[in-house]
């Protein structure tokens, strides 16, 4: 009789184990993020943190300011309880101006050094050591100017053969008040030379969602109130800590905008894109980026990518995003 207990409970451990060995495997991601200026980054690394499908291993700061930018990263991380997540601190461009630093306040008296986990001195060399290490491809998800990973490319080539970059850049047809014509988008406006570069590199897939879909995101009406009112999720809190913090100091938010609705959430749709393509149309298309920094179809153009160009379902894409960052259940989607 011990030994058909010992059977069944040896063949419902071999079960188990080829059960769990067949569950898809999250994917590794590096978010490479100007968190700190726009509002979206911090939205967006919520998400990145909520999404079962994503197992995040690094940030890496963009643009301005490293240590401004690694402090927002870190106090997040630490009210996320994810102080496993290094913080690469990327290409420095020295001090920001105080009107830049848009979520300063929040981080006021808060001490980098004394992040629990790890923190990258040199975060271009730390990432490229995390791709070449890793034995899975490894998703770049881009939603800021892209210094540091054209910085990244140039000391390792090699590493864009070992990774897929899913990022948010560029405008084709609707400009950022959701109509056209097609703007200068600020990722492609700034550092431009360092995107045509990251751009041209050898990526496994590279993939985009220009404004003409992440132009047209933002919560708003109960699934902004159920972020709003969840006063006992400390990273969200912490989110809509560093809104409240933000949308005064910036010109372009009107006073009480963020007690009804969110700001665009550029970034998020990246992130989405990162996992999960069901709910946007993408289409091939070879660009060009002029010197004022557009993007423009062109069959002869230099870069290639797979652009989201519309939504199939923004609306369903808004009620996900909104139960992803609440840990919800989501609801099946509908054939």
């Amino acid at each position: 009789m011990r030994s058909v207990l010992v059977a069944l409970l040896l063949l419902a451990s071999m079960h188990t184990f080829a059960a769990s060995s067949d569950a898809p495997r999250a994917i590794p991601v590096v978010f490479a993020t100007d968190i700190g200026s726009d509002i979206d980054d911090t939205w967006a690394l919520a998400q990145v943190l909520r999404s079962p499908a994503l197992d995040l291993r690094m940030v890496l700061t963009e643009t301005g300011e490293a240590r401004y930018r690694g402090a927002v990263t870190a106090k997040l991380l630490e009210a996320a309880g994810r102080t496993d997540v290094a913080i690469a601190l990327g290409s420095d461009f020295g001090p920001m101006p105080d009107e830049h630093r848009h979520q300063g306040p929040w981080i006021r008296g808060y001490d980098l050094d004394r992040y629990p986990g790890t923190v990258h001195t040199d975060g271009i060399g730390a990432f490229i050591e995390l791709v070449m290490a890793s034995p899975q491809t490894v998703t770049v998800i881009a939603v800021g100017p892209a210094p540091s990973l054209g910085a990244a490319l140039a000391r390792e080539p090699a590493l864009a053969a070992r990774c897929r970059l899913v990022g948010m850049f560029g405008s084709f047809d609707l400009g950022y008040d959701g109509r056209p014509p097609a703007v200068p988008e600020t990722n492609v406006r700034y550092y431009t030379d360092s995107l045509r570069a990251v751009l041209a590199a050898p990526w496994q897939d590279v993939l985009l969602t220009p404004l003409d879909t992440c132009g047209l995101v933002s919560l708003s009406g109960p699934d902004y109130h159920a972020v709003w009112s969840a006063t006992d999720d400390p990273l969200l809190r912490a989110v809509i800590e560093n809104y409240c913090i933000w949308a005064p100091r910036v010109p372009w938010m009107h006073c009480d905008f963020f007690t009804t609705r969110s700001s665009i959430l550029f970034d998020s749709v990246a992130v989405y894109l990162a996992y999960d393509e069901s709910l946007v149309e993408t289409e091939t298309l070879a660009f060009r980026i002029t010197p004022d920094g557009t993007t423009v179809r062109d069959p002869v153009g230099p870069f290639r990518a797979r652009v989201a160009l519309r939504w199939k379902d923004q609306a369903a894409f808004e009620a996900h995003l909104a139960a992803r960052l609440l840990r919800l259940p989501e609801k099946p989607a509908e054939n």
